[in-house]
């Protein structure tokens, strides 16, 4: 979608996603990154058609899809804003473009990457045993290890930690559920130390964050 540089809301005629879909789609990523802050009033129906290349009948249904799912509110006589209560993810583009990047290494069509997303997403957690608990466990413990490596300079030194053994052992389930959740919890705070961090980088680096500049920026 090259049209993306020009304008976050011009969407692609030729592609199978129906354009309605294709808008609300886009507004959703805009409105979870941030790019479209909470409380932020959305184009009326009239311009974000114009900009779409949809008609304003298309924009109604998708607002009022948005507003169904609580995403946003209209106000009558004032317009239709981003909800208040909707929490923004900058990372979420970062995470995206890293995933299509390593995507488009190997060769393989963002929409083939979206589809196993979700395919992968929709799929029932059979998983019971306490065998396969403890594994999923222990690679939960040493993805958040890895995230911690990176968080070094925002990392508290007042935080609890999971008691240490001397004694060689076999992690049962409790222990190593405490220990995700001391490493959980260490993240979360180093986070939110780099959350401003994150958003600028987000900001400066995604196409979502480009393209909402240069529409900004517009007269």
């Amino acid at each position: 979608m090259a049209q993306l540089e020009a304008s976050p809301f011009a969407l692609d005629p030729h592609d199978e996603l129906p354009l309605g879909l294709q808008l609300s789609w886009r507004l959703r990523a805009l409105i979870r990154t941030g790019e479209l802050a909470a409380g932020e009033r959305l184009p009326s129906f009239r311009k974000l058609a114009e900009w779409a290349g949809v008609n304003v009948g298309t924009v109604r249904a998708v607002y009022e899809g948005l507003e169904d799912d609580g995403i946003v509110v209209s106000r009558h006589g004032q317009g239709t804003f981003v909800a208040e209560g909707v929490e923004a993810a900058p990372q979420l583009e970062e995470i995206a473009s890293e995933a299509l990047r390593r995507a488009e290494e190997a060769g393989i069509e963002p929409r083939d990457l979206a589809i196993v997303a979700m395919a992968c997403a929709g799929l029932p957690d059979e998983e019971s045993e306490v065998l396969e608990v403890r594994q999923e466990l222990r690679r939960q413990i040493a993805r958040l290890e890895g995230e911690l490596a990176s968080y070094t300079a925002h990392l508290q030194a007042d935080l609890p930690t999971a008691p240490r053994r001397a004694v060689a052992h076999v992690a049962g389930v409790e222990e190593l559920e405490q220990t995700r959740d001391t490493l959980i919890a260490q993240l979360a705070a180093a986070q939110r130390e780099s959350q401003q961090e994150v958003r600028e980088r987000a900001r400066r680096r995604g196409p979502l964050g480009r393209a909402m500049s240069r529409w900004r920026a517009q007269p």
